[in-house]
């Protein structure tokens, strides 16, 4: 059987013409050698980077690369800025520097101001007798409800509050505002509170709906400023007093917020009947 001559093309023929570049357009892609028209690029890569290998940002959404900071980064460096306005606190209250000075001048005008039964019970929050039945409630919830490391987590804080703050009393050594008992930078009263109303508030939080998941912590916010306030105005402690215990206790809560974050983002992917 014979086969059909293929026609041999010369310079003058008019037969097709080699790809041109066109402006604004790759010249980095040809078709597959399967002869599927699929698009492959010439340095032997995939044109495109796989949906799973796509680094993803803070919100699931596909990212850039390198991932950009997620919100754990962003606590992290918050918890980093708190130490170090503590350690300013201290050094100031411990070298008698000029922040201290403007600190009792401060509290030695707002002393005394206020209704005097609302500043105390206001003050009384942060009693261990007030402040650790919220939070054992918080734990026993926490624990029905299947969670194990955050309440051991919270009770681990909770339980860090006097190793620190007992210590640092001592060295410090500061008198209160009307007394000459040293012993009061910073506060224990203002601790207590901050970390038994924040973790707390972080273990139910995972439990609550979403759309409440804000009032969990904006109680504990609530609750622990409304406990500084009455400590202040009642004369037990100085304002540095009770922003250094603040300081000190929102490092302590990142791993217990941390965790429970990421109880929330894996409750809400299991899938509900």
């Amino acid at each position: 059987m014979r086969e059909t001559p293929r026609p041999q093309g010369t310079a003058g023929d008019a037969g097709p013409e080699l790809p041109q570049r066109r402006p604004g357009r790759a010249f980095a892609h040809t078709t597959g050698a399967s002869g599927s028209g699929t698009p492959h690029r010439s340095d032997g890569r995939s044109p495109q980077t796989p949906r799973g290998v796509r680094q993803t940002g803070p919100t699931g959404r596909p990212g850039t690369t390198p991932p950009v900071p997620g919100r754990p980064a962003l606590l992290l460096s918050l918890a980093l800025s708190l130490l170090a306005l503590f350690a300013l606190t201290t050094w100031q209250v411990a070298a008698d520097g000029p922040l201290r000075g403007l600190d009792e001048r401060t509290g030695r005008a707002v002393v005394g101001h206020g209704p005097a039964r609302l500043t105390e019970f206001l003050a009384d929050l942060g009693n261990m007798q007030i402040a650790l039945p919220v939070l054992g409630c918080a734990i026993a919830w926490a624990l029905v409800r299947g969670a194990r490391r955050e309440p051991l987590l919270a009770a681990l804080t909770m339980g860090a509050v006097p190793l620190l703050v007992v210590p640092l009393k001592v060295w410090v050594a500061r008198p209160g505002p009307l007394t000459d008992a040293t012993g009061h930078f910073p506060s224990g009263h203002a601790a207590t509170a901050a970390v038994a109303y924040g973790a707390a508030a972080l273990l139910v939080a995972p439990y609550v709906r979403r759309s409440w998941s804000w009032v969990m912590p904006a109680a504990a916010v609530l609750l622990t400023t409304a406990t500084g306030i009455g400590l202040v105005l009642r004369g037990y402690h100085w304002p540095l007093d009770v922003l250094g215990s603040w300081f000190l206790c929102g490092p302590l809560l990142l791993p217990l917020g941390l965790s429970c974050r990421s109880r929330r983002r894996s409750s809400s992917r299991t899938p509900r009947c």
